[in-house]
């Protein structure tokens, strides 16, 4: 058993069908060695300087670095990747109107890492959520994903099956892929992290997708405060969670002054100073009102 593979130039229907059915994928060539050199570059200081995970799930032989967008223009252009986005849109497109960023972590496996437990990312939500896919996941490799360093174990196929089913040895399978690579999989499909039996370093990075009107797993508000985020374009502010999730879920109001600052804005007006008033409730009156028959 192992995953499927496909180019770059595949489209992105052809991709959604291979991920309906076995819940992961590896798409080939998104980075080339001057994109992951200067991934590098901006972000190894903070990779260096973060501390191994203290229990087995996180990794105690593993290290995990958030607030990549705030941190590096690299990783903000491979979460904006036209590709991925379409996919991430259209995969979760009969669950939401918009989707948000829901973690940026950069995942290092050192030498001696064990096997992470076979799990499904779409319990961060514990077990409530029934009937609805919530994520769209990638993990771009950094360094060649090998059987050996511990490339990601991933059970395809594994989607519909209930939260308490076991895999049997035989329907695991490892995400192998060479740098530059980036293994897509969604929220329900089985998978776990491998064990590092090499004497180099194992990286990724997981950028991860989610429905609008859910919580985000990395908080991106603190992680990338709007002093920072009013930098970035608008398409990356709405993805990181400066917008409505939905109808009335996510406005504000600014502390100050009485008449300070508009009252009940939406959370684009944080960064750039949006406040027409409209919270989205004619698209809920568009979605409730009944069909005239005249």
């Amino acid at each position: 058993m192992r995953l499927q593979t496909f180019s770059s130039s595949t489209s992105v229907e052809e991709l959604l069908v291979c991920i309906n059915k076995d819940g992961a994928l590896i798409l080939e060539g998104l980075l080339d060695d001057k994109d992951i050199s200067q991934f590098r570059k901006e972000l190894d200081p903070y990779m260096d300087a973060t501390k191994v995970g203290g229990d087995d799930f996180t990794g105690r032989a593993t290290t995990r670095t958030g607030a990549l967008i705030a941190r590096s223009t690299k990783a903000r252009e491979m979460v904006m990747n036209p590709k991925v986005i379409e996919a991430a849109n259209q995969f979760l497109a009969p669950y939401c109107k918009r989707i948000q960023l829901h973690l940026s972590q950069i995942i290092r496996l050192k030498p001696g890492q064990g096997k992470q437990v076979i799990h499904r990312d779409r319990w961060a939500w514990g077990h409530y959520l029934k009937d609805v896919e919530p994520q769209f996941n990638t993990i771009w490799a950094l360094t060649d994903f090998t059987e050996e360093n511990g490339a990601t174990q991933v059970v395809p196929g594994s989607v519909g099956w209930p939260d308490d089913r076991k895999p049997a040895p035989d329907e695991i399978c490892q995400a192998v892929m060479s740098a530059g690579s980036v293994l897509l999989y969604t929220g329900s499909v089985f998978h776990a992290g491998g064990e590092n039996r090499s004497n180099q370093d194992r990286i990724g990075v997981n950028l991860s997708y989610t429905l609008g009107w859910l919580r985000q797993e990395e908080n991106q508000y603190l992680s990338c405060p709007p002093d920072i985020a009013e930098q970035f374009s608008p398409e990356l502010q709405d993805l990181l969670g400066y917008s409505m999730g939905q109808y009335a879920l996510g406005y504000y109001t600014a502390p100050g002054k009485p008449g300070e600052h508009p009252e009940c804005v939406t959370p684009a007006h944080a960064v750039r100073g949006v406040s027409d008033g409209a919270l989205g409730g004619e698209e809920l009156l568009k979605e409730t009102s009944p069909v005239s028959d005249r």
